[in-house]
């Protein structure tokens, strides 16, 4: 019989996701058959599911850890950011809309249904399902009509684990405060609390760690050290994002305000040839990059004008005077074009704004978006590509007819006479050895890394991790076969 658990966080980026991967791979290596579930996730980094939806990035990886295939039931309510007040619905893998905050909160109840849908279908494919909480289930302000945290709890019937970031600072206030702000129903759900990022020796805690457990009455999960490797994982959220100091390859990236499916700079990082230098807002280009890649973007035509606003734009071409590389993907791509045109408002407010001007194309943003995993190869080399497309528009012009990919058949991308300034819609090509190697190439530096190969070791290694400094017996007892009050 199926069991689940939850696991819940006393705030955001505490680490629930990165934790709930480690459990997934301990217990499928135990030989347990494991699923990773979120009813709700806010991310504009999503990945693309083998059957064509999307879902946050954290759960794919949790999918990975569990050794299955992704599926939309994993997170079947996606929140994507498109302004400071509103933020593309995403039900069960598919575009159901766009809603202003204050609208969501007052409707979210009514798509509890369709989160119970999926856990339900999960379940019966499953001996244990791990789910993830969103945020803090202290936020009482938000509990009516919660489906992220107590609210699935309790319309699913399934036990919590509470995990405090102790990094922070003052993680016996974060445990012991919410047991005090939370409700007796609520309370009844919590079968014991866990410690995360510990940094020195894990003994020196013992009295913090059995206070909390006097104060509270819920046994100790575990108190967990540092994970120094976290930084090889993708990362999910933008508060994860980082530079990263590797060889003389410097690759550097603005940090868009709505940034999406960054993804594409993790094996990037994980090169130890390679520099990756995040660019916040405030800051110049620097002028020693070898690449400047433009992401994906959750909002385009926005984006370019923030781009705009930093003088990023006076930089950019002072870096191709320079004979510097420009890679734009998906919205990146985009804006690397002459137009794009937004008669419809899709993207934001209807309209048509100057690109860049650095790729003879134009982009209209019309059409189904299209959310698929892709098979591709590079053009004339033959080199294999895997990635995907999560986008809206079409791109069309003359350098179009320099596509430097092939997908199906079909040509894909555009490049400049130089070869230099290049743009795609496919996400995720880096993570292709063959072809990260050779772009590399062209910068300049070598590499000899197998990202995915170093991706499942690391997995393997938080596995170990966990099973040291965690109770996974205590953890898989306390899991129990969801019941519906």
């Amino acid at each position: 019989m199926v069991r689940a658990i939850m696991i819940q966080g006393t705030g955001s980026n505490v680490g629930k996701s990165v934790l709930v991967a480690g459990l997934a791979r301990a217990f499928t290596r135990r030989g347990l058959r494991v699923a990773p579930f979120k009813p709700q996730n806010m991310s504009n980094n999503a990945a693309v599911t083998e059957n064509g939806g999307e879902i946050g990035r954290a759960q794919a990886l949790q999918a990975l850890a569990a050794k299955r295939p992704t599926h939309t039931d994993m997170n079947p309510i996606l929140l994507k950011p498109e302004t400071d007040t509103g933020a593309q619905i995403i039900v069960q893998g598919q575009r159901a809309g766009t809603m202003k905050a204050g609208d969501y909160r007052k409707d979210k109840s009514k798509l509890l249904g369709a989160a119970l849908e999926s856990f339900d279908r999960l379940c019966e494919d499953a001996d244990l399902v791990l789910i993830e909480g969103a945020g803090s289930p202290a936020e009482t302000n938000l509990r009516q009509g919660d489906i992220a945290n107590m609210g699935f709890a309790c319309a699913a019937g399934v036990p919590v684990v509470l995990v405090g970031d102790i990094h922070r600072g003052g993680v016996i206030a974060q445990i012991v405060g919410t047991q005090a702000v939370l409700d007796d129903v609520d309370l009844a759900t919590i079968k014991g609390f866990a410690v995360n990022r510990f940094k020195g020796d894990v003994s020196l805690f013992d009295d913090g760690r059995d206070d909390i457990a006097a104060r509270t009455g819920w046994p100790c999960m575990g108190v967990v050290p540092w994970f120094q490797d976290a930084w090889k994982l993708p990362a999910e959220d933008m508060m994860d994002i980082r530079s990263h100091s590797g060889g003389a390859c410097k690759v550097v990236v603005p940090q868009l305000e709505r940034m999406a499916n960054f993804d594409d700079l993790d094996p990037l990082s994980a090169e130890p040839c390679v520099t990756v230098e995040i660019v916040p807002a405030g800051r110049p280009l620097p002028g020693d990059a070898d690449l400047v890649l433009l992401p994906g973007s959750k909002s385009t035509i926005g984006d370019l004008a923030y781009f705009r606003a930093q003088g990023w734009d006076i930089d950019l071409y002072a870096h191709v005077r320079r004979g510097g590389h420009v890679l734009g993907l998906c919205g990146g791509y985009q804006m690397l074009g002459r137009t794009i045109a937004d008669p419809d408002g899709v993207d934001g407010r209807p309209g048509t704004v100057d690109g860049l001007g650095l790729l003879e194309v134009d982009t209209v943003m019309a059409g189904e978006k299209q959310v698929t995993l892709r098979t591709a190869h590079t053009v004339p080399a033959n080199e294999p590509v895997t990635g995907y497309e999560i986008h809206m528009g079409r791109t069309e012009g003359p350098d179009c007819s320099r596509a430097w990919l092939e997908i199906e058949g079909r040509p894909e991308g555009a490049a400049n006479s130089t070869g230099r300034i290049r743009g795609s819609y496919l996400h995720g090509i880096f993570s292709s050895d063959a072809f990260r190697s050779s772009y590399l190439e062209q910068l300049g530096t070598a590499s000899n890394l197998a990202y995915e190969d170093g991706v499942e070791d690391t997995l393997d290694a938080l596995a170990d991790h966990l099973e040291q400094h965690m109770d996974l017996d205590r953890i898989l007892a306390a899991a129990t076969p969801p019941k519906r009050p």
